[in-house]
C-alpha cells in the first residue's frame, strides 16, 4: 500500500486502468467505506484500487468560517491508507485546481490514461463553482472508456449517510447514532496543554485541551470516552465546552479525566473516542456539589465502559 501526493513528481500512469473511489472522505463514514469496497471489488486483475482525495478539505478554502471537520487531514489520509485500497492519491487543493472547468479538471487529473472504473457518491461535484456533476463524469467516461458508478449512500433507515448528518448528530451529543453511521466511534486527536490545576486539587486531574473552532463538532456536555495514550487505551470522562463554574478562568474548552493513568501528558497528543453522552454542562452552587457530580460521572465510566 502506498500514499502519493499528485504533484509534479507523481506518475499519473498509476490511474490507467485502475479502479478508483473519489471523494473528500471526511470522517470516512460507512458510505465512504462502501465506495471504497466497490472500488476494490471492480479492480481489474493485475491493476490497482485507488482512493482519490484532496490533501486538505476543500471547505477549508471555500467555507473556512463555518467549517466543522470530522477528521483532521493527516488522520483522514491515514484512515484511507488502512481502508483496504492498494493506494491513496491526494491532489494538492490549489487555487489553480479549483478554478479549472470540470472537463479541464478531469484532463489534469488523468493525463496519462483513465481509470477503468470510478466510484463516487451520486451528489459528487467538482471543478470551478462545483459545476461538474455525475452527468459530466459520464460524458467524459464514455469518451475515455471509464465506467462511472454513482452510488446512492443510505443507512438502514433509508436516510442519506452524509458528513453533514453526522455533524448534526454530534452537535446534539448523539455519539451513539453518529458512531453507527461512521462505522466507528467519533474521535478527536489533540495536544494536551497546561491547565489551571483545580481538577488535581479536587481529586480528579484532567488533561486540558484547546480545540480549534473547525474541529469543534461535539455539542457541549460530559461524555464517556476512551483515551488513547502512547498506544494504550484508558477509560475517560470528558467535558466538552467551558464549565459555567470556571468560565472566567478557563483557557481549555475540553477536559479529560483519564482513569488509572499516571504521568505527565502536557504537550503530548492524545486521541479521545467518544462513546456515550452523560449530562449537560452545569453551573454548580458549591464546590462540594461539583466534586460529587464529577466523581459520579467518573464512577459511571469506570463501571459501564
Amino acid at each position: 500500500m502506498a500514499r502519493y501526493l499528485a504533484d509534479n513528481s507523481f506518475d499519473y500512469g498509476l490511474f490507467d486502468g485502475a479502479s478508483c473511489a473519489f471523494g473528500v472522505f471526511d470522517g470516512l463514514h460507512t458510505g465512504h467505506q462502501y465506495l471504497i469496497r466497490c472500488a476494490i471489488e471492480t479492480r481489474p486483475a493485475e491493476n490497482r484500487s485507488i482512493a482519490m482525495t484532496f490533501d486538505i478539505d476543500p471547505d477549508e478554502v471555500f467555507h473556512p468560517d463555518r467549517l466543522k471537520k470530522l477528521m483532521r487531514n493527516p488522520d483522514r489520509l491515514a484512515a484511507l491508507e488502512e481502508s483496504g485500497v492498494d493506494d491513496v492519491v491526494a491532489f494538492p487543493f490549489t487555487k489553480e485546481l479549483f478554478t479549472l472547468e470540470p472537463m479541464s479538471f478531469l484532463e489534469s487529473a488523468f493525463p496519462a490514461g483513465a481509470p477503468s472504473h470510478l466510484h463516487v457518491g451520486e451528489d459528487f461535484r467538482f471543478g470551478a463553482k462545483a459545476a461538474g456533476t455525475v452527468e459530466t463524469l459520464r460524458e467524459w467516461g464514455a469518451r475515455v472508456g471509464c465506467a462511472i458508478h454513482a452510488h446512492h449512500l443510505v443507512s438502514a433507515d433509508g436516510k442519506p449517510i452524509t458528513a453533514t448528518r453526522i455533524r448534526l448528530l454530534l452537535l446534539e451529543g448523539n455519539v451513539r447514532e453518529a458512531a453507527r453511521l461512521l462505522g466507528h466511534p467519533y474521535s478527536l486527536r489533540e495536544t494536551v496543554r497546561k491547565g489551571r490545576g483545580e481538577g488535581a486539587d479536587f481529586g480528579f486531574a484532567t488533561a486540558n485541551l484547546v480545540v480549534k473552532p473547525h474541529d469543534r463538532v461535539l455539542g457541549e456536555g460530559v461524555y464517556a470516552a476512551y483515551a488513547l495514550v502512547g498506544g494504550e487505551s484508558y477509560k475517560a470522562a470528558v467535558s466538552v465546552g467551558v464549565s459555567p463554574t470556571f468560565e472566567s478562568s478557563s483557557t481549555a474548552n475540553m477536559e479529560a479525566h483519564i482513569l488509572d493513568f499516571e504521568g505527565n501528558l502536557v504537550d503530548r497528543d492524545i486521541v479521545l473516542q467518544f462513546v456515550e453522552y452523560l449530562r449537560p454542562m452545569i453551573k454548580f452552587d458549591s464546590t462540594e456539589e461539583l466534586i460529587a457530580t464529577v466523581m459520579s460521572n467518573i464512577e459511571w465510566v469506570r463501571e459501564n465502559l
